[in-house]
């Protein structure tokens, strides 16, 4: 697959999948063996932990993902996006703050054969739980 035909996948992904909220999306976007480098807590394995780490996004964050920057070379796609959420259900065990926060983060993909099959993650934690005053901003 070219660079620009990787980049729209991805950018599907985060477009109709994370802000859309159309998880049946996943099935078609990612290979049933995709691997995540970074997985949440209780995340599975495969195609079904994907949909299991959007599903925790959507329902403890309320995203709304920008995309800063999408860079791809090979079977890779970088993206540097900015996250506009609101606290409002539960997220790596902590109940809803009902809080708003915007963090950034960095997204590597692999893909094979026009499907997501690997992902590392790095993200601002440390902004995230500051602004939702679970942790003192000094």
């Amino acid at each position: 697959m070219s660079a620009e035909t990787n980049k729209a996948l991805v950018r599907r992904l985060f477009e109709e999948v994370l802000n859309g909220r159309r998880m049946e999306l996943i099935d078609e976007l990612a290979a049933t063996d995709y691997q995540e480098h970074d997985p949440l807590p209780g995340q599975r394995e495969g195609r079904e932990g994907l949909k299991d780490r959007v599903t925790m996004l959507v329902e403890g964050l309320a995203p709304t993902f920008s995309i800063d920057d999408i860079i791809a070379e090979g079977d890779r796609v970088v993206v540097r996006w900015t996250n506009d959420a609101t606290h409002s259900g539960t997220f790596l065990g902590i109940p809803p703050t009902g809080r708003s926060c915007r963090f950034a983060g960095v997204d590597i993909f692999r893909l094979d054969g026009g499907r997501l099959v690997e992902h590392w993650h790095v993200v601002d934690q440390l902004t995230m739980l500051q602004q939702l005053e679970l942790l003192p901003s000094s």
